[in-house]
């Protein structure tokens, strides 16, 4: 690993490594925001069904997430150790796209709730082919504090453009006059087939491999359990857990909340803002993260989002400037929740190669991201399934009581910030400054080149 960066990392590397998060975003946005209203209200799957589907595929990514990342972790080839496995997802991502986006060429108008679970499936694992490796690379770039930051939020600038680029699809189609979510899906999916083998492929032709990075020599239960014994692991781990849980509990139920009870007349449009925001933000947050320390910002981002939810629960029908603001304003933070924590798992890893010698990115790379998507289908589930205890129905012609819409709003605006704020003391405790993560960078450096490290 670079661990020492004895010369920064050029500019052009840093934002083409991060062009791939351009495809990975447009298809998480429409699953996160759109999915659940088209197989719900055009098909007609129950949302509790659908959140069950969700679920249970997710689970199967406690399986592959590890595998794949320890594989990518202890495979060499003549093309490197993470290449090869982004040029095996490719294929299986885009038939996962396809058979997710557009089941009425595969089944016709009513494909069910098993055929979903199927389907995701496919599209989950193509997408830890990619994702898990494609982490791991990033975090192997560079080895130092600041730069790694730089690495993970110009991946995460190209993540919320791609963001920009699905929401601009519904934006297009309603500008068109074709508003549905059959045509919208169906331009989502075409637009990742044309996107995403471009960057991947720019990606693989244009961004070298590090060629110094110990390679992992232990099983993967082993392997496994070196990652679980990392306290920073465990700590980064329960944060990210909680608010991925809590994103995905307001994501879920969005368009709903957006539709039926403020009654917004052009979600896509709208979000086409939401994440222009975030996108012109992240300097700033980037910024914010270099003075005051990456744990330290992550917590005041919180802090913002918590407060911008509560805020959203008193509005009411008609209320669209109120919401356009605080929408905008929950925008601009999205960046930060996006790529502080990825960037402060990056440090966590140097804890294991410090002590053990070996670079195990892949393994805690795929724990982080199974954790997350699990959490990401938990969040859905419970969201989905409260939106029904509470007497709401997804249906787009149906007519739902104040008290269903008043507990939609409760489940979208106020369950996600009691989740937030309760992640405050441990992102404020993270234990990994700048200070200690480079002595853990010179005690890697001076443990590949058999010397020992100045205290």
């Amino acid at each position: 690993m670079n661990t020492s960066s004895p010369t920064p990392l050029k500019r052009s590397t840093i934002y083409v490594y991060g062009m791939i998060g351009i495809p990975l975003a447009m298809f998480s946005y429409p699953i996160a925001i759109w999915l659940p209203a088209f197989y719900a209200g055009e098909l007609g799957v129950s949302l509790a069904a659908i959140g069950g589907m969700l679920f249970l595929a997710r689970l199967i990514d406690v399986v592959t997430d590890p595998a794949i990342g320890f594989a990518s972790d202890t495979i060499s080839t003549k093309w490197g150790r993470r290449k090869p496995f982004l040029m095996t997802g490719l294929p299986v991502v885009l038939l996962g796209v396809f058979l997710v986006f557009m089941p009425r060429y595969v089944v016709g108008d009513v494909p069910g709730s098993w055929y979903l679970f199927l389907a995701i499936t496919v599209m989950y694992f193509g997408v830890t082919l990619i994702s898990v490796p494609y982490g791991a690379w990033g975090a192997e770039l560079s080895g130092a504090y600041h730069e790694r930051s730089r690495v993970t939020a110009a991946r995460e600038f190209f993540v919320l453009a791609g963001l920009m680029v699905a929401a601009f699809v519904p934006f297009l189609m309603e500008r068109l006059g074709q508003p549905g979510l059959v045509p919208i899906l169906d331009a989502m999916a075409l637009s990742i087939f044309l996107v995403m083998p471009i960057c991947v492929l720019i990606v693989l032709w244009r961004v070298p491999e590090p060629k110094d990075v110990p390679l992992a020599r232990v099983a993967i239960l082993q392997s496994l359990k070196h990652v679980w014994q990392n306290k920073p692991m465990r700590h980064i781990l329960l944060i990210i857990l909680i608010v991925t849980a809590g994103e995905a509990f307001r994501n879920a139920l969005s368009l709903f909340f957006m539709r039926d009870v403020i009654g917004v007349p052009s979600i896509g449009t709208l979000y086409l803002y939401y994440f222009g925001a975030g996108l012109v933000a992240i300097p700033a947050w980037l910024m914010a993260g270099k003075r005051f320390g990456k744990h330290k910002t992550f917590a005041v981002c919180l802090v913002l989002v918590a407060i911008i939810s509560v805020l959203t629960f008193f509005l009411s029908a008609g209320d669209l400037l109120a919401f356009n603001i605080l929408f905008l304003a929950k925008g601009a933070c999205f960046g930060g929740l996006q790529f502080l924590p990825l960037a402060m798992l990056a440090d966590v890893v140097d804890v294991d190669t410090a002590e053990s010698g070996s670079s195990r990115a892949g393994a805690y790379f795929a724990v982080a991201g199974s954790g997350a998507k699990i959490a990401t289908a938990f969040g859905t589930l419970v969201s989905l399934s409260a939106a029904g205890w509470v007497g709401f129905s997804g249906l787009a012609d149906a007519v739902n009581t104040p008290e269903a819409l008043t507990g939609l709003a409760f489940n979208y605006a106020i369950v996600p910030a009691i989740l937030f704020v309760g992640t405050l003391y441990l992102t404020w405790t993270f234990p990994l400054t700048e200070e200690i993560q480079k002595h853990l960078r010179d005690k890697i450096q001076a443990n590949m080149h058999g010397v020992d490290p100045i205290d």
